[in-house]
Protein backbone atom coordinates (compact mmCIF):
# COMPACT_ATOMS: atom_id res chain seq x y z
CA UNK A 1 0.00 0.00 0.00
CA UNK A 2 1.68 3.30 -0.92
CA UNK A 3 2.75 4.98 2.36
CA UNK A 4 2.69 1.95 4.26
CA UNK A 5 5.23 -0.83 5.36
CA UNK A 6 4.72 -3.76 7.58
CA UNK A 7 6.91 -2.08 10.59
CA UNK A 8 4.18 1.04 10.46
CA UNK A 9 1.36 -1.25 10.68
CA UNK A 10 3.10 -3.28 13.54
CA UNK A 11 3.63 0.42 15.86
CA UNK A 12 0.18 2.01 14.60
CA UNK A 13 -1.30 -1.67 16.00
CA UNK A 14 0.55 -0.73 19.24
CA UNK A 15 -0.59 2.61 19.82
CA UNK A 16 -3.93 1.77 19.25
CA UNK A 17 -4.29 1.53 22.31
CA UNK A 18 -3.53 5.19 23.32
CA UNK A 19 -5.48 6.89 20.14
CA UNK A 20 -8.47 8.99 20.68
CA UNK A 21 -11.49 7.36 19.54
CA UNK A 22 -13.16 8.34 16.80
CA UNK A 23 -15.45 5.46 15.87
CA UNK A 24 -18.74 4.93 18.06
CA UNK A 25 -21.05 2.17 17.37
CA UNK A 26 -21.93 3.51 13.92
CA UNK A 27 -18.73 4.59 12.44
CA UNK A 28 -17.64 8.47 12.64
CA UNK A 29 -20.30 11.12 13.69
CA UNK A 30 -20.57 14.50 14.75
CA UNK A 31 -21.53 17.72 14.11
CA UNK A 32 -20.31 18.57 10.55
CA UNK A 33 -17.64 21.15 10.20
CA UNK A 34 -16.29 20.27 13.57
CA UNK A 35 -13.87 17.83 14.82
CA UNK A 36 -13.71 15.16 13.97
CA UNK A 37 -15.89 16.14 10.72
CA UNK A 38 -14.02 19.40 10.14
CA UNK A 39 -11.75 19.40 6.47
CA UNK A 40 -8.35 18.75 7.68
CA UNK A 41 -9.17 15.25 9.70
CA UNK A 42 -12.02 14.00 7.62
CA UNK A 43 -8.75 14.35 4.79
CA UNK A 44 -6.84 12.59 7.36
CA UNK A 45 -9.29 9.72 7.85
CA UNK A 46 -9.83 9.14 4.04
CA UNK A 47 -5.64 8.62 4.24
CA UNK A 48 -5.66 6.13 6.78
CA UNK A 49 -8.62 4.58 5.23
CA UNK A 50 -6.09 3.39 2.41
CA UNK A 51 -3.29 3.17 5.12
CA UNK A 52 -5.04 0.65 6.71
CA UNK A 53 -5.78 -1.53 3.84
CA UNK A 54 -3.80 -5.01 3.35
CA UNK A 55 -1.24 -4.69 1.02
CA UNK A 56 1.85 -3.12 0.50
CA UNK A 57 4.70 -1.95 -2.14
CA UNK A 58 3.73 -3.94 -5.57
CA UNK A 59 -0.32 -4.29 -4.50
CA UNK A 60 -2.58 -2.84 -7.06
CA UNK A 61 -3.87 0.67 -6.42
CA UNK A 62 -6.95 -0.13 -4.35
CA UNK A 63 -10.17 1.23 -5.00
CA UNK A 64 -12.53 2.85 -3.06
CA UNK A 65 -16.17 3.38 -3.17
CA UNK A 66 -18.41 6.54 -1.77
CA UNK A 67 -21.79 7.20 -1.20
CA UNK A 68 -23.78 9.98 0.45
CA UNK A 69 -27.02 10.64 1.97
CA UNK A 70 -28.37 14.13 1.18
CA UNK A 71 -26.98 16.38 3.62
CA UNK A 72 -25.98 19.47 2.33
CA UNK A 73 -22.37 19.04 4.29
CA UNK A 74 -22.04 15.48 1.98
CA UNK A 75 -20.28 16.50 -0.94
CA UNK A 76 -17.50 18.48 0.54
CA UNK A 77 -16.39 15.86 2.91
CA UNK A 78 -16.84 13.47 0.05
CA UNK A 79 -14.16 15.52 -2.15
CA UNK A 80 -11.86 16.09 1.15
CA UNK A 81 -12.26 12.12 2.08
CA UNK A 82 -11.36 10.81 -1.57
CA UNK A 83 -8.66 13.60 -1.75
CA UNK A 84 -7.02 12.11 1.16
CA UNK A 85 -7.28 8.39 -0.68
CA UNK A 86 -5.89 9.29 -3.47
CA UNK A 87 -2.98 10.82 -1.86
CA UNK A 88 -2.44 7.13 -0.94
CA UNK A 89 -2.24 6.04 -4.39
CA UNK A 90 -6.30 4.83 -4.39
CA UNK A 91 -8.62 5.55 -6.66
CA UNK A 92 -11.74 6.73 -5.77
CA UNK A 93 -15.45 6.94 -7.68
CA UNK A 94 -18.62 7.91 -6.13
CA UNK A 95 -21.76 6.46 -6.48
CA UNK A 96 -23.44 9.81 -5.45
CA UNK A 97 -26.91 9.56 -3.12
CA UNK A 98 -27.35 6.13 -2.53
CA UNK A 99 -28.40 4.12 0.52
CA UNK A 100 -25.98 3.08 2.57
CA UNK A 101 -26.52 -0.91 1.65
CA UNK A 102 -26.44 -0.16 -1.86
CA UNK A 103 -22.38 0.84 -1.12
CA UNK A 104 -22.31 -2.07 1.13
CA UNK A 105 -23.42 -4.62 -1.63
CA UNK A 106 -21.81 -3.00 -4.41
CA UNK A 107 -18.43 -2.57 -2.67
CA UNK A 108 -18.34 -6.83 -2.37
CA UNK A 109 -20.20 -7.24 -6.10
CA UNK A 110 -18.05 -4.76 -8.10
CA UNK A 111 -14.57 -5.48 -6.87
CA UNK A 112 -14.08 -2.45 -4.51
CA UNK A 113 -11.34 -2.50 -1.69
CA UNK A 114 -13.53 -0.82 0.60
CA UNK A 115 -16.66 1.19 0.73
CA UNK A 116 -17.50 4.53 2.57
CA UNK A 117 -20.77 5.79 3.45
CA UNK A 118 -21.39 9.15 4.29
CA UNK A 119 -24.29 10.04 6.45
CA UNK A 120 -25.46 10.44 9.92
CA UNK A 121 -28.61 7.64 9.36
CA UNK A 122 -31.64 8.93 11.66
CA UNK A 123 -29.72 12.45 12.78
CA UNK A 124 -30.41 16.06 12.08
CA UNK A 125 -28.72 17.73 8.97
CA UNK A 126 -26.24 19.62 11.13
CA UNK A 127 -24.83 16.05 11.57
CA UNK A 128 -22.85 13.72 9.39
CA UNK A 129 -20.75 10.81 9.64
CA UNK A 130 -18.56 8.39 7.76
CA UNK A 131 -18.97 4.52 7.86
CA UNK A 132 -16.37 2.12 5.98
CA UNK A 133 -16.88 -1.36 4.43
CA UNK A 134 -14.90 -3.95 3.98
CA UNK A 135 -14.24 -5.35 0.20
CA UNK A 136 -16.47 -7.92 1.76
CA UNK A 137 -19.35 -5.94 2.11
CA UNK A 138 -19.31 -5.98 6.02
CA UNK A 139 -18.83 -3.03 8.50
CA UNK A 140 -15.20 -2.69 9.98
CA UNK A 141 -14.29 -4.36 12.25
CA UNK A 142 -13.21 -2.92 16.18
CA UNK A 143 -9.81 -4.08 15.46
CA UNK A 144 -9.51 -2.47 12.21
CA UNK A 145 -11.13 0.81 13.44
CA UNK A 146 -8.81 1.31 16.04
CA UNK A 147 -5.95 0.46 13.58
CA UNK A 148 -7.64 3.50 11.79
CA UNK A 149 -7.49 5.77 14.78
CA UNK A 150 -3.63 5.41 15.63
CA UNK A 151 -3.38 6.10 11.78
CA UNK A 152 -4.72 9.28 12.09
CA UNK A 153 -3.25 9.85 15.36
CA UNK A 154 0.65 9.02 14.23
CA UNK A 155 1.61 12.38 13.60
CA UNK A 156 5.05 11.38 11.90
CA UNK A 157 2.95 11.40 8.48
CA UNK A 158 1.14 14.36 6.61
CA UNK A 159 -2.48 13.98 4.36
CA UNK A 160 -1.86 15.35 1.00
CA UNK A 161 -2.00 19.19 0.74
CA UNK A 162 -4.00 21.30 -1.77
CA UNK A 163 -7.49 21.70 -3.31
CA UNK A 164 -9.91 18.38 -3.56
CA UNK A 165 -11.56 18.29 -7.10
CA UNK A 166 -14.80 16.86 -7.48
CA UNK A 167 -15.08 13.00 -7.08
CA UNK A 168 -15.79 11.27 -10.55
CA UNK A 169 -19.28 9.61 -9.98
CA UNK A 170 -20.28 6.25 -12.26
CA UNK A 171 -24.10 5.05 -11.94
CA UNK A 172 -23.96 1.67 -10.31
CA UNK A 173 -27.59 1.55 -8.49
CA UNK A 174 -28.86 -0.60 -11.00
CA UNK A 175 -27.24 -3.66 -10.00
CA UNK A 176 -28.40 -3.03 -6.57
CA UNK A 177 -32.01 -2.65 -7.70
CA UNK A 178 -31.48 -5.90 -9.50
CA UNK A 179 -30.06 -7.60 -6.23
CA UNK A 180 -33.02 -6.42 -4.54
CA UNK A 181 -35.92 -7.82 -7.14
CA UNK A 182 -34.79 -10.88 -6.75
CA UNK A 183 -35.71 -10.74 -2.70
CA UNK A 184 -39.80 -11.06 -3.38
CA UNK A 185 -40.11 -12.73 -7.03
CA UNK A 186 -43.76 -12.98 -5.59
CA UNK A 187 -44.46 -9.12 -5.78
CA UNK A 188 -47.45 -10.03 -8.08
CA UNK A 189 -49.15 -11.77 -5.65
CA UNK A 190 -49.96 -8.39 -4.15
CA UNK A 191 -50.94 -6.54 -7.28
CA UNK A 192 -52.86 -3.51 -6.11
CA UNK A 193 -51.73 -3.72 -2.65
CA UNK A 194 -52.33 -0.45 -0.77
CA UNK A 195 -48.61 0.96 0.32
CA UNK A 196 -47.19 4.31 1.42
CA UNK A 197 -43.41 4.71 1.81
CA UNK A 198 -42.02 7.53 3.76
CA UNK A 199 -38.21 8.57 2.56
CA UNK A 200 -37.29 10.79 5.40
CA UNK A 201 -36.19 12.97 2.30
CA UNK A 202 -32.71 10.63 2.34
CA UNK A 203 -30.79 8.40 0.44
CA UNK A 204 -33.50 6.11 -0.62
CA UNK A 205 -35.42 9.20 -2.49
CA UNK A 206 -32.85 8.27 -5.33
CA UNK A 207 -34.28 4.36 -5.46
CA UNK A 208 -37.01 3.49 -2.94
CA UNK A 209 -39.98 4.64 -5.42
CA UNK A 210 -38.59 3.33 -8.78
CA UNK A 211 -37.76 -0.05 -6.77
CA UNK A 212 -41.61 -0.49 -5.75
CA UNK A 213 -42.81 0.87 -9.07
CA UNK A 214 -40.65 -2.02 -10.90
CA UNK A 215 -42.12 -4.46 -8.74
CA UNK A 216 -45.52 -3.59 -9.97
CA UNK A 217 -46.63 -1.29 -6.82
CA UNK A 218 -47.93 1.75 -6.84
CA UNK A 219 -46.95 3.75 -3.63
CA UNK A 220 -48.25 6.81 -1.85
CA UNK A 221 -44.60 8.19 -1.74
CA UNK A 222 -44.34 10.95 1.25
CA UNK A 223 -40.59 12.46 2.74
CA UNK A 224 -39.10 12.41 -0.87
CA UNK A 225 -38.18 16.04 -1.47
CA UNK A 226 -34.83 16.77 -0.31
CA UNK A 227 -33.29 19.94 -0.17
CA UNK A 228 -29.82 19.18 2.23
CA UNK A 229 -31.60 20.63 5.28
CA UNK A 230 -34.81 18.48 5.71
CA UNK A 231 -33.71 15.06 6.10
CA UNK A 232 -35.20 13.46 8.95
CA UNK A 233 -36.84 16.42 9.59
CA UNK A 234 -40.35 15.35 11.27
CA UNK A 235 -40.39 12.36 8.85
CA UNK A 236 -38.48 8.66 8.91
CA UNK A 237 -38.11 6.02 10.76
CA UNK A 238 -37.96 8.53 13.40
CA UNK A 239 -40.96 10.24 13.06
CA UNK A 240 -43.85 7.88 11.33
CA UNK A 241 -46.72 9.93 12.98
CA UNK A 242 -47.03 11.62 9.22
CA UNK A 243 -47.00 8.14 7.89
CA UNK A 244 -49.25 6.89 9.93
CA UNK A 245 -51.75 9.43 9.06
CA UNK A 246 -51.15 8.74 5.39
CA UNK A 247 -51.82 5.24 5.52
CA UNK A 248 -55.28 5.50 7.57
CA UNK A 249 -56.43 8.44 5.53
CA UNK A 250 -55.97 6.59 2.77
CA UNK A 251 -56.98 3.63 3.75
CA UNK A 252 -53.87 1.68 2.67
CA UNK A 253 -52.74 -1.77 4.31
CA UNK A 254 -48.81 -0.74 5.42
CA UNK A 255 -46.65 2.37 5.19
CA UNK A 256 -43.21 1.94 5.66
CA UNK A 257 -40.62 4.18 6.73
CA UNK A 258 -36.79 4.74 5.91
CA UNK A 259 -34.22 6.31 7.63
CA UNK A 260 -31.95 9.06 6.11
CA UNK A 261 -29.47 6.67 4.80
CA UNK A 262 -31.87 3.71 4.12
CA UNK A 263 -30.39 1.22 6.25
CA UNK A 264 -33.06 0.60 8.50
CA UNK A 265 -37.15 0.33 8.01
CA UNK A 266 -39.81 1.08 10.87
CA UNK A 267 -43.61 0.13 9.79
CA UNK A 268 -47.14 1.09 10.22
CA UNK A 269 -50.27 -1.27 10.32
CA UNK A 270 -53.02 -0.28 8.19
CA UNK A 271 -54.95 1.26 11.36
CA UNK A 272 -51.80 3.24 11.64
CA UNK A 273 -50.05 1.50 14.58
CA UNK A 274 -46.19 1.42 14.51
CA UNK A 275 -44.40 -2.67 13.90
CA UNK A 276 -40.85 -2.34 15.10
CA UNK A 277 -38.17 -4.19 14.47
CA UNK A 278 -38.75 -7.05 17.47
CA UNK A 279 -42.02 -7.61 15.63
CA UNK A 280 -40.16 -7.96 12.03
CA UNK A 281 -37.30 -10.14 13.45
CA UNK A 282 -40.37 -12.31 14.64
CA UNK A 283 -42.53 -12.96 11.56
CA UNK A 284 -39.16 -12.74 9.23
CA UNK A 285 -37.90 -15.54 11.33
CA UNK A 286 -41.21 -17.39 10.92
CA UNK A 287 -41.11 -17.28 7.48
CA UNK A 288 -37.79 -18.28 6.91
CA UNK A 289 -38.24 -21.28 9.49
CA UNK A 290 -41.26 -22.16 6.74
CA UNK A 291 -39.24 -22.62 4.22
CA UNK A 292 -36.41 -24.43 6.02
CA UNK A 293 -34.16 -21.32 5.22
CA UNK A 294 -33.32 -19.90 9.26
CA UNK A 295 -29.99 -21.15 9.63
CA UNK A 296 -28.55 -22.60 13.17
CA UNK A 297 -32.52 -22.38 14.53
CA UNK A 298 -31.57 -19.36 15.85
CA UNK A 299 -31.91 -14.87 15.61
CA UNK A 300 -29.43 -12.37 16.76
CA UNK A 301 -30.54 -9.39 18.71
CA UNK A 302 -29.21 -6.80 21.09
CA UNK A 303 -29.90 -6.21 24.85
CA UNK A 304 -32.47 -3.58 24.15
CA UNK A 305 -34.83 -6.10 22.00
CA UNK A 306 -38.16 -7.06 24.70
CA UNK A 307 -37.82 -10.03 26.05
CA UNK A 308 -41.53 -10.64 24.62
CA UNK A 309 -39.23 -11.28 21.36
CA UNK A 310 -37.51 -13.78 23.29
CA UNK A 311 -40.40 -15.77 24.44
CA UNK A 312 -42.02 -15.95 21.26
CA UNK A 313 -39.25 -17.01 19.19
CA UNK A 314 -38.34 -19.94 22.51
CA UNK A 315 -42.10 -21.17 21.68
CA UNK A 316 -41.03 -22.12 18.61
CA UNK A 317 -37.64 -23.44 19.26
CA UNK A 318 -35.67 -20.72 17.96
CA UNK A 319 -32.68 -19.28 19.99
CA UNK A 320 -32.60 -15.50 20.97
CA UNK A 321 -28.62 -14.65 21.18
CA UNK A 322 -28.40 -11.35 22.41
CA UNK A 323 -25.13 -8.39 21.46
CA UNK A 324 -24.68 -4.97 22.73
CA UNK A 325 -26.14 -2.48 20.85
CA UNK A 326 -24.98 -1.57 17.47
CA UNK A 327 -25.99 -3.52 14.10
CA UNK A 328 -22.23 -4.17 14.01
CA UNK A 329 -22.53 -6.24 16.71
CA UNK A 330 -25.28 -8.12 15.60
CA UNK A 331 -23.50 -8.74 12.52
CA UNK A 332 -20.33 -9.82 13.55
CA UNK A 333 -22.39 -12.28 15.70
CA UNK A 334 -24.00 -13.77 12.83
CA UNK A 335 -21.08 -14.49 10.93
CA UNK A 336 -19.56 -16.20 14.03
CA UNK A 337 -22.40 -18.61 14.33
CA UNK A 338 -23.43 -18.61 10.60
CA UNK A 339 -26.83 -17.33 10.99
CA UNK A 340 -29.26 -15.90 8.35
CA UNK A 341 -31.13 -13.31 10.69
CA UNK A 342 -30.60 -10.58 12.94
CA UNK A 343 -31.10 -7.02 14.44
CA UNK A 344 -32.28 -4.49 16.56
CA UNK A 345 -35.68 -2.96 17.87
CA UNK A 346 -35.05 0.33 15.95
CA UNK A 347 -35.55 -1.29 12.44
CA UNK A 348 -31.65 -2.08 11.69
CA UNK A 349 -32.56 -5.88 10.07
CA UNK A 350 -29.88 -8.18 8.59
CA UNK A 351 -30.97 -10.81 6.04
CA UNK A 352 -27.32 -12.85 5.44
CA UNK A 353 -28.44 -14.36 2.20
CA UNK A 354 -28.97 -10.99 0.84
CA UNK A 355 -26.08 -8.66 3.10
CA UNK A 356 -24.14 -8.63 6.04
CA UNK A 357 -25.63 -5.13 6.72
CA UNK A 358 -29.07 -3.50 7.43
CA UNK A 359 -31.40 -2.76 4.54
CA UNK A 360 -34.38 -0.87 4.99
CA UNK A 361 -35.28 -1.84 1.22
CA UNK A 362 -33.87 -5.59 1.87
CA UNK A 363 -36.28 -5.37 4.85
CA UNK A 364 -39.58 -4.32 3.59
CA UNK A 365 -39.30 -6.38 0.43
CA UNK A 366 -39.18 -9.63 3.31
CA UNK A 367 -41.93 -7.99 5.14
CA UNK A 368 -44.63 -7.74 2.08
CA UNK A 369 -43.39 -11.06 0.93
CA UNK A 370 -44.52 -12.69 4.35
CA UNK A 371 -47.81 -11.00 4.32
CA UNK A 372 -48.22 -12.17 0.84
CA UNK A 373 -47.19 -15.93 1.52
CA UNK A 374 -49.12 -16.09 4.23
CA UNK A 375 -52.32 -13.98 3.11
CA UNK A 376 -52.05 -12.55 6.60
CA UNK A 377 -52.31 -8.84 7.71
CA UNK A 378 -49.31 -6.80 9.03
CA UNK A 379 -51.35 -6.30 12.37
CA UNK A 380 -52.31 -9.87 12.26
CA UNK A 381 -48.42 -10.79 12.03
CA UNK A 382 -47.07 -8.24 14.27
CA UNK A 383 -49.74 -9.47 17.14
CA UNK A 384 -47.51 -12.52 17.50
CA UNK A 385 -45.13 -10.80 19.20
CA UNK A 386 -46.40 -9.76 23.09
CA UNK A 387 -44.52 -6.94 24.28
CA UNK A 388 -43.82 -6.51 27.77
CA UNK A 389 -43.68 -3.16 29.45
CA UNK A 390 -40.47 -2.36 29.98
CA UNK A 391 -39.01 0.61 32.48
CA UNK A 392 -35.91 2.47 32.12
CA UNK A 393 -34.12 4.63 34.63
CA UNK A 394 -31.00 6.74 35.18
CA UNK A 395 -29.31 7.29 38.03
CA UNK A 396 -25.85 10.06 37.91
CA UNK A 397 -23.39 8.35 39.64
CA UNK A 398 -20.22 9.73 41.17
CA UNK A 399 -17.85 6.87 40.04
CA UNK A 400 -19.06 3.61 38.64
CA UNK A 401 -17.88 0.84 40.21
CA UNK A 402 -18.89 -2.77 40.23
CA UNK A 403 -21.62 -2.99 41.45
CA UNK A 404 -21.45 -6.85 42.73
CA UNK A 405 -18.35 -5.55 44.87
CA UNK A 406 -21.18 -3.40 47.12
CA UNK A 407 -23.24 -6.47 49.11
CA UNK A 408 -26.04 -4.70 49.80
CA UNK A 409 -26.62 -3.38 46.29
CA UNK A 410 -26.19 -6.94 44.80
CA UNK A 411 -28.13 -8.08 46.76
CA UNK A 412 -31.22 -6.10 45.66
CA UNK A 413 -30.07 -6.79 42.30
CA UNK A 414 -30.38 -10.62 43.25
CA UNK A 415 -34.48 -10.40 44.85
CA UNK A 416 -35.46 -8.44 41.32
CA UNK A 417 -33.85 -11.31 39.32
CA UNK A 418 -35.47 -14.06 41.44
CA UNK A 419 -39.45 -11.87 41.16
CA UNK A 420 -38.50 -12.16 37.30
CA UNK A 421 -37.79 -15.92 37.39
CA UNK A 422 -37.77 -16.15 33.53
CA UNK A 423 -40.98 -13.82 33.08
CA UNK A 424 -39.23 -10.78 32.63
CA UNK A 425 -35.57 -8.95 32.50
CA UNK A 426 -33.07 -6.49 34.57
CA UNK A 427 -30.21 -4.91 32.21
CA UNK A 428 -27.76 -2.80 35.16
CA UNK A 429 -25.25 -0.79 33.14
CA UNK A 430 -23.22 2.19 33.03
CA UNK A 431 -23.52 4.08 30.25
CA UNK A 432 -20.01 4.74 28.17
CA UNK A 433 -20.79 8.11 27.42
CA UNK A 434 -22.06 9.96 30.56
CA UNK A 435 -21.59 9.63 34.60
CA UNK A 436 -25.01 7.85 34.41
CA UNK A 437 -26.19 4.06 35.95
CA UNK A 438 -29.25 2.70 33.26
CA UNK A 439 -31.52 0.21 35.30
CA UNK A 440 -34.02 -1.41 32.78
CA UNK A 441 -36.58 -3.68 33.50
CA UNK A 442 -39.44 -6.03 31.50
CA UNK A 443 -41.87 -7.65 33.10
CA UNK A 444 -45.53 -8.71 33.09
CA UNK A 445 -46.86 -5.46 35.04
CA UNK A 446 -45.33 -2.08 34.55
CA UNK A 447 -46.18 -1.14 38.00
CA UNK A 448 -44.46 -3.66 39.56
CA UNK A 449 -41.41 -3.57 37.51
CA UNK A 450 -41.19 0.28 38.22
CA UNK A 451 -41.56 0.11 41.83
CA UNK A 452 -38.58 -3.31 41.60
CA UNK A 453 -36.71 -0.76 38.99
CA UNK A 454 -37.02 1.96 42.51
CA UNK A 455 -35.43 -0.43 45.15
CA UNK A 456 -32.45 -0.93 43.13
CA UNK A 457 -31.54 2.42 42.23
CA UNK A 458 -32.45 3.86 45.96
CA UNK A 459 -30.12 0.82 47.00
CA UNK A 460 -27.36 2.67 44.63
CA UNK A 461 -28.27 5.61 45.75
CA UNK A 462 -26.41 5.03 49.43
CA UNK A 463 -23.26 4.22 47.86
CA UNK A 464 -22.97 5.91 44.39
CA UNK A 465 -25.51 8.58 44.06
Amino acid sequence: MPGTDSSESESTASRSVEAPRLFGTDGIRGTAGAHPLDPPTVRRIGAALVRALPGGVGSPAPRLLIGRDTRESGIWIETELAHGAGGEGANVTSAGVVPTPAIAYLTRTAGFDAGVVISASHNPFEDNGIKVFSGGGAKFTERVEREVEAIVADRSWGARGGQPAAVPQTDLVGAYLDHLRAVFPEASMLRGFGLAIDCANGATTTVAPALLASLGFEPVVIGNSPDGRNINLGTGSTHPEALARTVVDRGLSIGIAFDGDGDRAIFVDHRGEIVNGDAVLLLCADQLKREGRLKGEAVVATVMSNIGLELALQSRGIKLVRTAVGDKYVMEEMLARGLSLGGEQSGHIIFSDYLFTGDGLCTALNVLRAVALTGRTLADLASDLTAYPQVLLNLRVREKIDLKSVPSVAAVIGRVEARLAGHGRLLVRYSGTEPLLRVMLEGRDAYEIRVWAQEIVDAVKKHLG
